[in-house]
């Protein structure tokens, strides 16, 4: 049995979509993290970095959002979640996965926890990080609808829904309490998280997470 160590609306937000996704039998166990459960030594044995998510299945214990994904489309080809690997299609799916995590996903770190970016007690400095953030966020928030507008298909990659549809909308929803264009403001971007949205497994997620208005 998978078991899926998760944070609701945190990045284990994707690898829940995609265990949907894939219809696999599958339990949660939720951190604590007002608690620090993700600090303590039980959890650390199965992350030493502390953070959310894990995945356990069977004797392998994997953390890394972008590690769980390729492991699960890896593991499950039939689903049709990431493009045959050796393809040109597979490569770009490699360059949208690499470029959410280490560019995008980590530009919001920045922004929604800017004072580990400088010394205790730099305000001014964190709030320098939290504007250069943002605006770094912008131009990756481009880049998507930049995308999704230049070969006009319904997702990321064009006609098939993929892995990356699911990591993207989860990176575009946590920019929705931004006071200067979240990500629904964007023109292809808007109307295609909708569309994310409207799948019944992201639903579901919704549901189980109990996840509060507003979606995106």
């Amino acid at each position: 049995m998978i078991t899926l160590h998760y944070f609701p609306g945190n990045a284990s937000f994707t690898p829940h979509v995609l265990l949907r996704e894939l219809g696999l039998p599958f339990e949660l166990q939720q951190v604590d993290r007002a608690a620090n459960v993700h600090k303590s030594p039980a959890y650390l044995k199965l992350n030493p970095n502390g953070l959310i998510p894990v995945l356990v299945d069977g004797e392998l214990v994997l953390y890394e959002t972008a590690a769980i994904v390729l492991h699960l489309v890896d593991t499950h080809p039939a689903a049709g979640l990431a493009p045959a690997v050796g393809t040109a299609a597979r490569a770009h799916f490699y360059k949208w996965l690499v470029w959410l995590t280490n560019t995008l996903q980590a530009t919001l770190i920045h922004y929604f926890y800017p004072e580990r970016m400088v010394d205790a007690g730099n305000a001014a400095g964190a709030a320098q990080v939290k504007a250069a953030a943002q605006r770094k966020v912008a131009g990756c928030l481009a880049q998507i609808d930049a995308q999704l507008a230049g070969h006009g298909g319904p997702w990321l990659l064009g006609a098939p829904f993929s892995a990356v549809d699911i990591y993207a909308f989860m990176l575009c929803r946590w920019t929705r309490g931004f006071d200067d264009r979240p990500a629904r403001d964007y023109p292809h971007i808007g109307p295609w998280l909708q569309r994310v949205l409207a799948r019944p497994a992201v639903q579901q997620v919704f549901a189980a997470e109990q996840l509060p208005p507003p979606a995106v």
